[in-house]
């Protein structure tokens, strides 16, 4: 089974891309909706997250923004939410590697947004970077509702746009047009089934 890592910071496209890869047969598994799932009421992460975060949990239920606000301008906190989150999510890419291993898929896709900064790159045969200019990239996010200056901060937490496609075995670019985007991904279908 051949293992497609996918990466790109915040705003780039990923999840569009990852859609795109799944109408081709290829499953994907989305580090952020996995941490999403861990952090909801009930979730595996929060009562690791309440002991590490006071006041970042009431009544069983997270406040991310705050969760946020603890970690972006504190690198000991952050380390302390990554000690707690990374070993629960590779659980969860564990469980859906196994399962598309045992259904005989030819290839699947780990949306994972971290890929380098995490070290997850070792687990993958090919590195796709997607990748789209700046201010595309911070208008995208800021229609997320998140302020600039938060936009900034995680911006700076991540390898480098210009370091993740010098890494990568493939680029798609998602700035310019989805056209552009859609024959990218065709490329390395293509590629896969020879």
């Amino acid at each position: 089974m051949i293992v497609l890592g996918l990466t790109g910071g915040i705003g780039m496209g990923k999840s569009t891309v990852a859609k795109m890869f799944a109408t081709h047969g290829i499953p994907c598994f989305n580090a952020d909706d996995a941490v999403h799932q861990l952090q909801a009421p009930g979730g595996r992460a929060i009562p690791a997250l309440a002991s590490a975060f006071p006041g970042t949990v009431r009544n069983g239920v997270l406040d991310r923004g705050r969760l946020r606000a603890l970690v972006l301008g504190d690198n000991a906190a952050m380390r302390r939410l990554e000690a707690i989150m990374h070993p629960l999510v590779y659980q969860e890419e564990t469980k859906f590697r196994t399962a598309a291993f045992r259904a005989h898929r030819r290839a699947v896709l780990l949306d994972i947004p971290l890929l380098f900064e995490a070290g997850a790159y070792r687990r993958v045969h090919r590195v796709i970077t997607v990748s789209c200019p700046r201010d595309v990239q911070i208008a995208r996010v800021l229609k997320r509702g998140l302020p600039l200056g938060q936009i900034e901060s995680i911006i700076a937490r991540q390898t480098p746009d210009a370091e993740k496609r010098r890494r990568a075995d493939h680029i798609i670019p998602t700035g310019l047009s989805k056209f552009e985007a859609i024959r990218a991904i065709c490329r390395i279908v293509e590629e896969l089934r020879t």
